[in-house]
């Protein structure tokens, strides 16, 4: 029994983290804070939450060790611990899709619009990068962007998108990305393409699950 317990204190640490990310606003967070450093007051008007509220879960997701701050005059900026926590929300995403039912039928309904837009897979855009067939897009405010992105992609944000459209190349195909799968930008992006005639699809996954899975950055 006492062998047991050491172990126990291991697992319990484990389950920090679990409770850490046991909370939808602090997903919505983390996923936020994934596409760049934020202070609490963007994040606030992001996600439309009490500041006093936003504060508390990023505070538990700072214990928990998901995130770190860093103090500049008046304001607190929070940024990803790590690369592994990409990974972990990657995970949990996966494993919620594949095992939770509902979570399928609540993706299918907020997708309800989106049936036919197609999307293509990580190692295919890559490939196509490679043999410099499309035209990639990313549709991210500018701060995001300028925080990191796929390489090779071109910076139009999705209210500038018409003002752009001349820029675009006709004989390439464009692909759209923007925040991760679940994120309407890129979709609303490719369907804007489309109504003008602009052969357009989009990446099923965002700037944050391309970088877990080690695919380059710039």
């Amino acid at each position: 029994m006492e062998q047991q317990i050491p172990k126990r204190r291991v697992l319990e640490q484990f389950a920090v983290i679990a409770k850490a990310v046991g909370h939808e606003y602090r997903l919505e967070l983390l996923e936020l804070v994934a596409q760049r450093e934020r202070s609490v007051e963007a994040l606030t008007q992001l996600t439309q939450l009490p500041v006093g509220s936003v504060s508390q879960h990023l505070q538990q997701l700072r214990r928990a060790g998901l995130v770190t701050a860093r103090k500049e005059g008046k304001y607190v900026y929070y940024s990803l611990a790590d690369e592994q926590v990409l990974t972990l929300m990657s995970t949990l995403r996966r494993v919620a899709e594949r095992n939770i039912s509902e979570v399928n039928q609540l993706v299918a309904q907020y997708l309800a619009d989106d049936q036919d837009l197609d999307a293509v897979s990580s190692a295919e855009l890559l490939e196509r990068l490679q043999r410099d067939e499309v035209t990639l897009i990313d549709v991210r405010p500018p701060e995001e962007y300028a925080s990191g992105h796929l390489p090779g992609a071109i910076n139009v944000p999705l209210e500038e998108l018409e003002a752009h459209l001349q820029e675009l190349p006709t004989e390439q195909q464009v692909v759209a990305y923007c925040r991760g799968p679940f994120c309407a930008l890129a979709r609303d992006a490719v369907r804007r393409l489309r109504r003008r005639g602009v052969d357009a699809t989009r990446l099923n996954q965002g700037f944050p699950e391309w970088k877990a899975e080690g695919l380059p950055v710039q």
